[in-house]
């Protein structure tokens, strides 16, 4: 088991390095300039597509644009925002939330360019379903030269998008506040989860359309509500913020210094497991979307990162900072969801833990869905659907497993995956990203905008 962990650890120092956070942040700020700021000016827009008005029944595609950005949103509001945000602030001091907010404005171009092009090059599965993500516009856009790094994206996929964290989080956590049996809990997830999922992706848009917006809102009031509370801290822990963003004290951390670089690479690392900008998941949930638009979709899709990492991680943030609930580093990743806990029940008493343990819940058991669909798709793009459908049934059984291992060793595991889907998503998008500017320019002349 010791070696086991001691590869892991290794791997994520070696794919996590400067060289992953510039390819990251570069090619964001690429699509940025390429999309003349697209993600800004066409907000408007996106929020038009997003309430339906441009749906038709005829279109290709299984689920709705509500349903595919709910799905992608379900994967990524959670666990990130509020494990995630805690680890981040430890590790790299309250700079490193700048950082996550660059991450996430950047990673609006970055999720635009991505699922346009996952729903720009679908291709039909054994069953006639068109399917859309990474390794189809790898494979399809860019040609079968291009295939193992769809390969590679598949394969990293198919672990990184089994539910590790959300499960091994939960689980910690309700043992720890409520003496849940660890293991006992990860059945009960893979029981609710497998109920979901066995339906499909419809299924999954359907639920996750009715639970995002719900516990989106609830933790939006939360926290607000604390933050008002603490009103009188926050100019300070701004100032924190920038100063700590460009190597100065951090307040956490023992007091150290901390460099620079480091400061950033664990702000866009944080901010890239949270918001999964350029990992390439969110493309697989809006290339099923139905739409004969790929712009539109890529509308919607660039309204995640803001609302994951610019609105919700900085909620999170601003509440564990006002709180004053987080002094040092923590001892293991299993302390980082009960530091948010400490800080919601240091503001709202008993009711505050009750109550964030039910959005945490909402939060892991959301999560655990649409990750299903993500880690499903990669196996049926490998092993075909007849095969591939029964990966299904690991996944499930990766629910309780995920409770029995050890919490920083999770998050090694999900990190490395992470980092190495990236690199064929950034890298396909990257080489494809002149398709998307003359799609983007075509549709704006046409729909007259």
């Amino acid at each position: 088991m010791e070696q086991f962990e001691n590869f892991w650890a290794t791997a994520v120092d070696i794919v996590w390095g400067l060289p992953l956070v510039i390819l990251l942040v570069g090619a964001g700020l690429y699509f940025t300039i390429a999309c003349r700021f697209l993600p800004f000016r066409g907000l408007k827009h996106a929020f038009d597509i997003l309430r339906g008005k441009y749906d038709k029944k005829d279109d290709p595609g299984e689920i709705s644009h509500f349903q595919a950005l709910s799905s992608a949103l379900s994967a990524t509001i959670g666990m990130g925002n509020i494990a995630g945000v805690a680890i981040a602030i430890s590790l790299g001091g309250p700079g490193a939330i700048f950082w996550m907010w660059v991450a996430g404005l950047v990673g609006m171009s970055t999720k635009f360019f991505t699922c346009t092009l996952a729903t720009m090059y679908r291709k039909k599965d054994e069953n006639g379903i068109d399917q859309g993500g990474p390794m189809y516009y790898l494979e399809v856009g860019l040609g079968k030269y291009f295939k193992p790094l769809a390969i590679i994206f598949a394969i990293c996929g198919m672990i990184g998008c089994l539910s590790l964290f959300q499960v091994n989080q939960l689980s910690g956590l309700l043992h720890s506040d409520y003496g849940w049996n660890r293991v006992g809990t990860g059945v009960v997830c893979m029981t609710l989860v497998g109920i979901v999922i066995l339906g499909g992706i419809k299924r999954v848009g359907v639920v996750t359309a009715r639970v995002v917006p719900s516990m989106f809102l609830l933790y939006l009031a939360s926290a607000i509500f604390i933050i008002l509370a603490n009103a009188s801290a926050v100019p300070d822990i701004i100032a924190s913020i920038f100063k700590g963003a460009f190597g100065g004290e951090a307040i956490i951390g023992g007091g150290a210094g901390i460099a620079f670089a480091e400061v950033m690479k664990t702000g866009i690392k944080r901010a890239a497991f949270s918001n999964e900008a350029g990992v390439g998941t969110a493309p697989m949930a809006h290339g099923a979307a139905k739409t004969k638009e790929p712009v539109r979709e890529g509308l919607i899709a660039m309204l995640g990162p803001f609302l994951d990492t610019n609105l919700v991680c900085t909620l999170t943030a601003l509440v564990i900072l006002s709180s004053g609930v987080l002094e040092g580093e923590l001892q293991s990743s299993s302390e980082a969801v009960v530091v948010t806990v400490n800080a919601f029940t240091a503001a709202m008493g008993q009711f505050g833990r009750y109550l964030l343990t039910l959005i945490i819940v909402l939060f892991s058991v959301s999560t655990m869905i649409s990750y299903s669909y993500y880690s499903l798709k990669c196996a049926k793009y490998l092993l075909g659907i007849k095969i591939g459908s029964y990966y299904v049934y690991v996944y499930l059984l990766s629910l309780p497993l995920a409770a029995w291992l050890g919490q920083d060793t999770v998050v090694n595991i999900i990190d490395t995956c992470f980092a190495l889907m990236a690199i064929p998503t950034l890298t396909g998008a990257l080489l494809l990203s002149g398709k998307v500017t003359s799609a983007v320019q075509n549709y704006y002349q046409r729909m007259n905008l």
